[in-house]
């Protein structure tokens, strides 16, 4: 640690700078929410009353997606073999994710066309409440819960990474525990989120997106100079390194890179990642209209494409640079911040610390406010939001509000939104819990393997939504939560085994489409051709 420190000071990146720098960052997004959530409500809190500008919601939503994992590690995937191997290999990652990036492009167009219309049509706040119009309250629970245990995961982790590096690199020096930078992350996210929720975070989304994607430029513009190199012929320089290749045939099914592989796991990583995730869609759903909310998915897909592409060629620049200046590091994912905060002027590392909290942020604030609309709506019964007020105020002249009826609403109101701050504060407290004990863990084998626990989560959800979707059979709603426990088991089994299985065979992303297909079949089995009623008004 003493030479990282060292390593700052030579630089002029101080714990002090840095410290200062988020400091001032975190001032600006209490502002934004002071700004936001003045008069804000419940309604406002879990839909922004349905007035967001979509293209606010587009822009916002690649930070979202994005996260602070992807900022480190889709850059460190690039040049990852290239380091150790130095050759243009099939085995070389190279590009190859952009395969995947065209995938999450079909997905959401899959969400834009299918999903988006089904939940708009429905007014819903909480996207699982279609499980319990489909099949019953038993499978609307079970949807909601594997929801929030991934989404607990998925933000603790991502919280965990940027707690970790701003420890390491401005805490520690000063003697401060990491459980105290754990808790001082998580009440700023509470600050600027418990008012507004989802009204505020439209707005410090954009905000983090922006600094994001100025982290990103910057650093790609000081190693494009630091190499030699021009922008005009900066996709010519990396493809003469054997970084360039995008498409992967020629390896089969047992190459990681396939782009069948690849792109189909893509597809349906973006269908229920982003289409079947309360996180994600109740930034669409507080766009005015269906015709607004596709146009935000569209536009933020493509863009999407774009960047990643752009993360992509800062990978390429990254390892370019470390190999011709003997740069050893133990990670892919370490590849990024030890260049940024070590070999680079001290402008770049203040862009990349604000750029990876920005990134972490823009996902885990999001997902703080989706676990709390989650639990209040379908866990404690929030009727969707829409009893904050009622719909007409006056009638001949009279205020409703005033009423013995008005005062009733009024009151259950008041008392909604107290529960509302509790559960914010809860979910909070669990979010902290979890990152600590990720630090206590300590081993970055478990944390990985609970990391890619959560991504079993998704397949009962994948496999529900199609069933409900596809088909028109209605199911033995309290047999659904074993159906969905088991999909997940089997799918462990059959990917832990599969080499001996099938042929050498190795499930990767894939597994996701494995777990979402037993699910299907398991539904299957515990259904019957009675067409469920909601069918029936839907077609």
């Amino acid at each position: 640690m003493d030479e990282v420190i060292e390593k700052q000071l030579t630089s002029g990146l101080t714990p002090s700078l840095i410290l200062g720098i988020i400091g001032a960052y975190f001032l600006l997004l209490i502002g934004i929410a002071y700004w936001t959530g003045r008069k804000a409500n419940n309604q406002d809190f879990f839909t922004a009353n349905r007035s967001s500008p979509w293209y606010l919601v587009a822009f916002g939503m690649i930070g979202t997606s994005l996260s602070g994992v992807t900022f480190i590690s889709v850059p460190g995937m690039v040049g990852a073999v290239y380091l150790t191997s130095g050759t243009n290999q099939a085995t070389n990652m190279e590009f190859s994710y952009m395969q995947m990036v065209l995938g999450y492009l079909a997905g959401y167009t899959v969400i834009a066309l299918l999903l988006l219309p089904l939940y708009y049509r429905l007014q819903l706040t909480s996207i699982y409440t279609y499980l319990e119009e489909r099949f019953g309250n038993a499978s609307y629970k079970t949807g909601a819960g594997f929801f929030l245990l991934s989404r607990i995961i998925g933000a603790s982790f991502r919280l965990y990474l940027v707690a970790m590096v701003m420890y390491l690199f401005v805490f520690e020096p000063w003697g401060i525990p990491f459980w105290m930078v754990s808790f001082f992350t998580i009440v700023l996210i509470w600050i600027y989120t418990f008012k507004g929720g989802i009204k505020t975070i439209v707005w410090t989304d954009t905000l983090q997106t922006l600094f994001m994607l100025i982290a990103v430029t910057m650093t790609v513009i000081e190693l494009t100079d630091a190499l030699g190199l021009s922008m005009g012929s900066l996709w010519s320089s990396i493809q003469s390194e054997g970084l360039g290749q995008i498409f992967f045939f020629e390896g089969g099914w047992s190459d990681p890179n396939n782009f069948f592989k690849q792109f189909f796991a893509g597809m349906f990583i973006a269908i229920v990642m982003t289409g079947l995730d309360q996180d994600m869609m109740q930034k669409n759903l507080t766009c005015r209209n269906i015709g607004e909310a596709q146009k935000n998915m569209f536009s933020f897909s493509i863009v999407l494409v774009f960047v990643n592409f752009f993360f992509l060629m800062l990978g390429a620049l990254l390892a370019m640079y470390a190999l011709r200046n003997g740069i050893a590091y133990d990670r892919a994912d370490s590849l990024y911040p030890t260049i940024a905060l070590e070999h680079l002027p001290w402008e770049v590392g203040v862009v990349f610390i604000i750029g990876l909290v920005a990134a972490a942020y823009s996902s885990a604030d999001s997902a703080l406010t989706a676990l709390t609309t989650s639990f209040c709506v379908d866990f404690l019964g929030f009727k969707n939001a829409k009893n904050d007020t009622p719909e007409v105020t006056s009638v001949r002249g009279e205020n409703i509000l005033d009423s013995p009826v008005g005062a009733s609403l009024s009151k259950e109101n008041t008392a909604n939104e107290r529960t509302r701050h509790r559960v914010h504060i809860g979910f909070s407290i669990v979010l902290f819990l979890v990152i600590v004990i990720f630090w206590l863990i300590n081993d970055d084998s478990v944390v990985v393997l609970l990391f890619k626990f959560a991504g079993y989560t998704y397949g009962p959800l994948l496999g529900l939504y199609a069933f409900g979707l596809f088909t028109s059979r209605k199911v033995t709603d309290n047999l659904v939560p074993v159906v969905c426990l088991l999909a997940p088991v089997l799918t462990y089994l059959i990917t832990r085994n599969s080499e001996a299985l099938l042929w050498g065979y190795k499930f990767g992303f894939e597994l996701l489409l494995v777990n979402g297909l037993l699910t299907f079949v398991g539904l299957w089995g515990i259904s019957n051709q009675i067409k469920a009623s909601f069918v029936k008004e839907r077609s």
